[in-house]
């Protein structure tokens, strides 16, 4: 009787790996691989949106649906372009994206620009029918269903008041808050001189004077007619008014230029073409002022005019920011 062997058995062999694929090289200057491929291409929806044709969600969205075609074919998600292509558009997605509203607010003081947080209401709450602006003779008629996806295109803090805007428009939204944006917005700003320099302003927006905002009755309203009460302008270094022109930082990054000049003794005017948490406030600490009013008058082209306190208007047909 043979003696039996156990069975042998193999370790199975590892499976062969696979060389990394390899991929398209990036345009001189692009580091967005999803977006950017080969030969100068890009993704289809990040091209519609460089020619203002819908936002990068919307462009999926139609894409999805079929309604997009380039250069006579219908387009799929994902596909690569080179710039020149053609691209067209069917009517029902232009006459869906016509009916999206922008609409202008006149914000109050205690009044959130996005979701409600710490018990503060959100300001488009105020985007409702008797808040509407009497004045106002935009086409459009209110209903209830303009307030899904009406979101800020770019904020404004619960102590500071004036123009916001609120869009369902990708376009809008990406022109004027859109990492390549240069929109110009204006500020009327009421400020103090302490002569304090708060140096740690320029790394923290949390130690600024303010914060945590005073409650709305600590806060200074702005408006046209408001009498002068102190002359700031006149004790205030000219080096440091240049200072908040150029020269300052925030978070370790230098700031861009600001036009920055005395509006009345007591009142600066800021255009700025960024817009930093708390900008305003950290550039006028680090230089000795304290602000205690803001308001924003202008974005782009688009003025906050006589709209009152408090109220809102569409965006008109002919209005471009």
């Amino acid at each position: 009787m043979t003696d039996s062997k156990p069975p042998a058995f193999r370790r199975a062999a590892p499976p062969p790996t696979s060389k990394p694929t390899s991929r398209a090289p990036i345009p001189a200057g692009q580091t967005n691989t999803a977006a950017f491929g080969a030969n100068g291409t890009m993704r289809l929806n990040k091209r519609m949106a460089e020619l203002g044709l819908a936002s990068r969600r919307e462009a999926d969205e139609w894409i999805g649906k079929g309604w997009v075609k380039v250069n006579g074919q219908v387009a799929e998600m994902g596909m690569q372009v080179a710039p020149d292509v053609r691209i067209e558009i069917d009517k029902v997605a232009k006459g869906q994206q016509a009916n999206q509203v922008t609409v202008l607010i006149n914000k109050p003081l205690g009044l959130v620009s996005g979701q409600a947080e710490d018990g503060h209401e959100p300001a488009i709450t105020l985007v409702q029918p008797q808040n509407r602006w009497a004045e106002d003779n935009a086409r459009f008629f209110f209903h209830p269903s303009q307030l899904k996806s009406l979101v800020p295109a770019g904020r404004l803090d619960i102590d500071s008041t004036g123009l916001l805007v609120l869009t369902q428009d990708g376009r809008v939204a990406r022109q004027l808050i859109g990492e390549d944006s240069v929109m110009e917005k204006e500020y009327l700003v009421r400020v103090i001189y302490t002569g304090v320099l708060n140096t740690a302003a320029a790394t923290s927006a949390a130690a600024t004077y303010a914060a945590r905002p005073a409650p709305p009755t600590q806060l200074s309203r702005i408006d046209d007619d408001d009498p002068v009460s102190t002359d700031v302008q006149s004790v205030f270094p000219l080096d440091k008014l240049k200072l908040l022109r150029h020269g300052l930082s925030l978070d370790g990054q230098a700031l861009k230029h600001a036009k920055v000049e005395w509006q009345n003794p007591e009142q600066l005017r800021f255009v700025l073409t960024e817009g930093k948490k708390r900008q305003i406030r950290r550039m006028c600490e680090q230089v000795g002022l304290k602000v205690v009013g803001l308001k924003r008058v202008r974005v782009g082209n688009v003025m906050l005019g006589n709209l009152p306190l408090g109220q809102w208007r569409y965006l008109a047909p002919h209005e471009r920011f």
